[in-house]
């Protein structure tokens, strides 16, 4: 049974990952314009960069991890 519910939380597919990805960036742009409201100037503008890079980094390692996770199950094991 709890297999069955981990695998609700388990990225499968490529669209999969695209959906929480454009959700993770639309979250971090909202934080980013929340920070050029509270810190005006060349600070805000850096933490607004900060969290796109985060959303960049995260999702690299997001689509790297399902094309990984996928040659894994594809080579045959001896």
């Amino acid at each position: 049974m709890l297999q069955k519910i981990s695998r609700l939380f388990t990225i499968k597919t490529k669209w999969e990952a695209y959906l929480i990805i454009y959700s993770l960036a639309t979250g971090a742009m909202e934080r980013g314009k929340t920070y050029l409201v509270a810190y005006p100037g060349y600070g805000g503008w850096l933490l607004f960069a900060a969290c796109s890079g985060a959303v960049f980094l995260g999702g690299a390692k997001i689509l790297d991890a399902i094309t990984m996770a996928r040659e894994r199950s594809e080579v045959p094991s001896s």
